[in-house]
């Protein structure tokens, strides 16, 4: 009986485990790093790509899964959301994305994501396998600097790269600090959104705003220059030495490990966020651009890619063209810039792959589309080798649909995060049945 017992204890793991070993046969299979394969095959084992091809043979025992008429995807990533950072906006205790202070780095999106957000299965049901969690709202829309202790901050805390599956945020972690959240000082203009009638100038003094925004630049710079000391000053391994957890964070920056995401709207912001990048000497990503300009020059040069917010948007001016933001993406392809899409919320996180299908409809290459949301995006984010695309030796991120996953009309059949075979319920689906089915 005892010998029975061990027996069973032991091969409990090993039939776990078999759920992250199948083959998928007979489906075209879109790599995104290569042509499509029809009637392709994809073998996995243990959660990772080890075989890709025609009539591909697998191990006794492997399940298998029959592709005919389906096609096979790479997980599709959302570079920016705050997906388990806030529930229901307008009920703050659900809200985990405001801090006081100037400067944040020291805090970590990853470690306050709710595995049990209802926003999670919802956008992963629309074959979204990754995102990026952003702090404090990095991704929202620029306004006036503010004084005293209500000012927004200035660097938010580190962006993670996450996967929307996982009963706790250790078990979603892709990549702990993918980028460090910042809103580059500005000086606003007063705005001019479509449809919002004529600009209420006395809100706004230049004076008083550029002697805010420069107060910031200083501010900034100082920080920045702190920064370096205590990294020299650790390097240094002086006896008593403490250490401090905001400098401690800025470390991977100023060594070019983690990136800056700098919201930066218009051009000129985004040439400034490009000049203080070059200053410091740190890598730099950019967020949420809505003009591209001549900075598109500069950003291609430095070899500085972006974070594209919602296509499906009205002009940002009066004076803009009606397809302003569905055209925006092409033009960042032209100017040779590498770019992908977020949504920069969660309550439209599932449309980023209508993002990438807007800007198809209006220019943007197609293919370019969907590298967009997929090997771009892993790329941007230092994770290309193992996410992003159907390649041999990356985590088995895979999708089957019926069709192109950027159409609407295109059902999610099976999704797999890591090899595992993910539940497609979410609450739409429910509430969808729910009032399909009613008396």
């Amino acid at each position: 009986m005892r010998t029975l017992l061990v027996a069973l204890l032991v091969s409990v793991p090993l039939l776990a485990g078999a759920d992250d070993n199948f083959l998928i046969r007979g489906a075209t299979v879109h790599p995104v790093s290569g042509p499509e394969m029809k009637d392709g095959s994809v073998l996995v084992r243990d959660g990772k790509i080890v075989g890709i091809g025609h009539n591909l043979s697998s191990p006794r025992g492997t399940r298998v899964i029959e592709g005919k008429g389906l096609h096979v995807y790479p997980g599709m990533i959302n570079s920016a959301t705050e997906l388990g950072l806030a529930e229901i906006n307008s009920i703050r205790e659900s809200v985990d994305t405001g801090e006081i202070g100037d400067f944040n780095p020291q805090l970590r999106a990853e470690v306050a994501v709710n595995p049990s957000s209802e926003h999670i299965p919802v956008t992963r049901a629309n074959g979204i396998t990754t995102a990026i969690v952003l702090p404090m709202g990095a991704g929202r829309g620029e306004g006036p600097p503010r004084s005293g202790n209500t000012r927004e901050s200035m660097i938010t805390g580190q962006a993670a790269l996450v996967h929307l599956d996982g009963w706790t945020w250790e078990e979603m972690d892709v990549k702990k600090s993918a980028g460090m959240a910042m809103r580059f000082p500005i000086v606003p203009s007063p705005p001019r959104r479509f449809g919002d009638g004529p600009p209420n100038l006395a809100r706004y003094s230049y004076a008083d705003s550029k002697k805010a925004y420069e107060a910031q630049v200083r501010d900034l710079r100082q920080f920045f220059e702190q920064s370096r000391r205590y990294q020299k000053a650790k390097a240094a391994k002086p006896a008593g030495f403490k250490i401090d957890l905001k400098y401690e964070a800025m470390l991977p920056v100023l060594e070019n490990k983690t990136p800056l995401v700098v919201l930066a709207n218009r051009e000129r912001a985004i040439g400034d966020a490009i000049k203080f990048a070059d200053e410091q000497k740190v890598k730099l990503v950019i967020a949420n651009p809505k003009e591209l300009g001549k900075a598109g020059a500069e950003m291609k040069a430095r070899g500085v890619p972006a974070i594209l917010g919602p296509t499906l948007a009205l002009p940002e001016q009066d004076d803009d063209p009606y397809d302003a933001a569905y055209s925006l993406p092409n033009e960042f392809y032209k100017a040779g810039v590498k770019f992908a899409f977020g949504s920069f919320d969660n309550e439209f996180a599932r449309n980023v792959p209508y993002q990438a299908a807007t800007a198809a409809a209006f220019g943007l290459p197609r293919e370019e589309a969907l590298k967009s949301v997929t090997i771009n995006a892993a790329q941007i984010w230092g994770m290309g080798d193992k996410i992003g695309s159907i390649e041999e030796g990356k985590w088995a991120d895979l999708v089957i649909t019926d069709g192109d996953p950027l159409e609407a009309k295109t059902q999610i059949k099976q999704l797999f995060i890591k090899g595992k075979n993910v539940d497609l319920d979410s609450k739409h689906k429910r509430l969808y049945e729910k009032y399909l089915n009613r008396p």
